[in-house]
């Protein structure tokens, strides 16, 4: 049974410690008591909700309740995990310790790391003082995406704007799945002709795996949406309804050009948590450095990450957790015992593009773009089959599989011989 353990005034040993009670956290907890119930794990973990965040997109389309992505964090807790309701605010793998806000210290045999990410809403001027109205919103928060489709289902003509920061961000494709769900909305309403529909992108391509181009740019021409690359969001008056971005002219300098808008949806600059970025297990870029196949930490071999603070260059999905979470058990249980690392991560990830309501281009690859399909049919290819895995079969097997442990088709990949 969960249990607040973070009361008493003594550090408390676990076998394993995990920072973070997301996907990550829960999932590997999970799978690891299912492989050895005896062991003592420990799960760090502040809040009280937890939430199915890929779905989201489908609340700011109007094809998803937002109620249905959210359940307590008591409800998801593996039974025989301890809950500390706290933050972790310090790591020193030196003397294998974390220390929390509220004073205590846990100590660990095995660290797993997976806080998530920080969502930067502070990086772009007077967002913060407009979110949730003057027809700005995000999909990235709980609380937004029912204003998204608010706002989507209400304009009739006028400027929309659809922003996307520089990589890495969480499921790379959500910023251009709220323009195609809301364009496919304005589009069945007979509106689209009315609405001038652009999408800002920090980077230089429509989608990081050039195999699935093709098929977007399709959708962005139906949809009659224009791309300004290299276009970066920094600010944002709402009451003016002024979205201003720095862009890079033919001659390499940065300009700023301010576009006036009646809705904007924003994806904010995403960062590691401070508490990754400001230890000694932070890669340059911040995040929590780790062996890209076996995802244990290069400097301190008793400390594994997964999901999104990890510096494996994969895409930030719940897919690409489902497969790190194996991975993560049988490397952790291997190395209590002194054997070899058994298990490889080969970057899988999955992005299920919703590039219309009833048809979505499911995108899974790993490391280097190699296409990786579960599927035996062209990935590329939008289908309804792939709607209704998005819409229906993903979020059943998020909260009755994932994060009970159940690990079906996520083997790892093993060493060659």
């Amino acid at each position: 049974m969960s249990t607040n353990a973070a009361s008493s005034g003594n550090t408390a040993t676990f076998d394993v410690v995990v920072i973070g009670g997301g996907a990550a956290g829960i999932g590997v907890t999970a799978s690891l008591l299912r492989r050895r119930p005896d062991l003592r794990i420990a799960i760090i973990e502040p809040s009280d909700r937890h939430f199915y965040q890929p779905a989201w997109t489908l609340v700011g389309g109007g094809a998803f309740n937002i109620d249905d992505t959210m359940r307590p964090m008591s409800s998801v807790m593996p039974e025989k995990a301890h809950w500390l309701r706290a933050s972790a605010s310090a790591i020193e793998p030196e003397q294998h310790l974390v220390r929390l806000d509220n004073g205590h210290t846990v100590g660990y045999g095995h660290l797993i790391v997976c806080p998530g990410l920080r969502l930067a809403w502070g990086k772009i001027e007077g967002l913060e003082d407009t979110l949730g109205e003057n027809g700005v919103t995000s999909n990235y928060r709980f609380d937004l995406a029912p204003y998204t489709w608010k706002l989507v289902n209400e304009l009739k003509h006028g400027k929309a704007l659809f922003s996307q920061p520089a990589m890495p961000v969480k499921c790379a494709g959500a910023p251009q799945k709220a323009l195609y769900l809301s364009c496919d909305h304005w589009l069945r309403q007979g509106v689209l002709d009315h609405i001038d529909v652009e999408f800002n992108l920090a980077g230089d391509v429509l989608f990081g795996v050039a195999a699935f181009v093709p098929s977007l740019m399709k959708y962005v021409e139906r949809y009659h949406a224009s791309l300004a690359f290299g276009s970066n969001l920094v600010s944002v008056d709402g009451p003016r309804r002024i979205a201003s971005f720095s862009v890079k002219d033919k001659g390499g300098s940065v300009v700023r050009i301010d576009k006036p808008f009646d809705m904007l949806h924003v994806v904010p600059p995403q960062l590691a948590p401070d508490v990754i970025s400001r230890s000694v297990l932070a890669d340059k870029a911040g995040w929590c450095e780790v062996d890209h196949a076996t995802l244990v930490h290069p400097r301190y071999p008793d400390i594994f990450a997964l999901g999104d603070a990890c510096s494996a260059p994969n895409a930030k999905t719940a897919a690409a957790v489902r497969k790190q979470i194996v991975v993560v058990a049988e490397n952790l249980l291997a190395a209590r015992e002194a054997k070899p690392l058994p298990a490889r991560y080969d970057g899988y990830g999955a992005c299920p593009l919703t590039v219309e309501k009833g048809k979505v281009v499911l995108a899974e690859f790993g490391y280097g773009g190699k296409l990786l399909p579960t599927f035996p049919l062209d990935p590329t290819v939008p289908r309804a089959l792939a709607w209704h895995l998005k819409t229906a079969v993903l979020p059943w097997l998020y909260w009755n599989g994932m994060l009970k442990g159940r690990e079906w088709l996520a083997g790892p990949v093993k060493p060659q011989a």
